[in-house]
């Protein structure tokens, strides 16, 4: 998705590049002049996807599975430490050949708690892109409706992803079209911003999304 939107960016700038050539002839002036200026517009697609009613669902939904996984291993982990406290107590009374076999015993459990890890977080990370890719959807239906209702040639997403620079640095409000995409999605956006403004609680697996701030 950033791809597309470097791309578009890179065509707008391109393409206002070639209108200003245009503009040294008088056939290309007129011709510029009835397509009317480019008009780009932002919104931020993270925090729409907070205000939709299906972000509380998604989040209860990774929240239980985050804590199945996460008791799973702490089992297993218990079971690595205690065979392993037993292991330490009784090695010097074992055989060569039960030691060996406890060793093999210990070593498969600890890679079986380092792949059971990998496999956990990659399972959630699946999980997460089926409950939310249907949303997102949404969302840039809502976001094609919006922009051709008010001509917007394109939009960007104001916001790179958490703990990034956002890709738009400096841009005029007017052409803040977030609101018009949360009410394009039946969600009044006064109550989102209000909704987004306490700081939620202890124990969430995300930050709480604030409203987009005005230029």
């Amino acid at each position: 998705m950033k791809k597309n939107l470097v791309m578009a960016f890179a065509a707008a700038l391109l393409l206002g590049g070639l209108n200003a050539q245009a503009q040294t002839s008088t056939t290309a002036t007129t011709t510029a002049s009835a397509a009317g200026p480019l008009k780009l517009g932002y919104t931020n697609i993270d925090y729409v996807l907070s205000q939709t009613p299906e972000a509380k669902d998604i989040q209860n939904q990774l929240t239980i599975q985050r804590t199945q996984s996460e008791n799973e291993l702490k089992r297993m982990q218990k079971e690595l430490e205690d065979k392993y406290s037993a292991y330490e107590k009784g090695a010097a009374q074992m055989s060569d050949v039960i030691r060996k076999d406890r060793e093999t015993e210990l070593q498969g459990l600890q890679q079986r708690i380092q792949e059971f890890s990998r496999t956990a977080e990659q399972s959630l990370q699946n999980k997460y892109q089926q409950l939310v890719n249907p949303v997102v959807q949404k969302i840039q239906k809502a976001i094609d409706a919006v922009a051709k209702e008010s001509g917007f040639q394109y939009v960007f997403n104001l916001d790179a992803g958490a703990n990034t620079i956002p890709i738009l640095l400096v841009a005029p409000e007017e052409n803040n079209i977030t609101e018009l995409v949360l009410r394009k999605l039946g969600i009044d956006p006064a109550k989102a911003a209000a909704a987004a403004k306490p700081a939620t609680a202890g124990g969430s697996t995300a930050p709480a999304q604030t409203a987009p701030k005005k230029n």
